[in-house]
């Protein structure tokens, strides 16, 4: 069994697919969208064919998102070095995003920093 896919509800449908198309290579589909409900869509596909779908609606609620909460934490997304990460690391704190961590080697050997979306999710950069 594998996982098909991920999905987050997000604000600005539109500024996280730019996100994630421009710094993780997502190639995005056509929106989708009810007009019954005012569910808005895009499957970002990746790489390796994993695929993250991004929702939108009006009534979504806005929560304050703390870094240690229970529940889902993060994505990770494996860029092949620690070259790349400290590339892509770099590119994105240039650009005005904040990195939480990293990059740094783990207690459990992993090469990794740690970034927040425009939407405040986190994303581990991983080797």
């Amino acid at each position: 069994m594998k996982i098909n896919h991920l999905a987050l509800y997000v604000n600005d449908l539109e500024g996280m697919k730019k996100f994630y198309e421009t710094y993780f290579g997502g190639i995005a589909n056509s929106k989708y969208y009810n007009p019954k409900t005012g569910l808005q869509t895009y499957f970002l596909t990746f790489e390796d064919s994993t695929r993250l779908e991004i929702m939108t609606r009006p009534d979504i609620i806005t929560q304050e998102k703390a870094l240690n909460a229970a529940g889902y934490i993060h994505l990770a997304f494996s860029t092949g070095s620690k070259e790349n990460v400290d590339r892509l690391t770099t590119l994105l704190k240039d650009s005005g995003y904040r990195v939480i961590s990293g990059p740094r080697t783990t207690g459990d050997g992993y090469y990794e920093s740690c970034v927040l979306d425009p939407e405040d999710n986190q994303i581990e950069i991983v080797e």
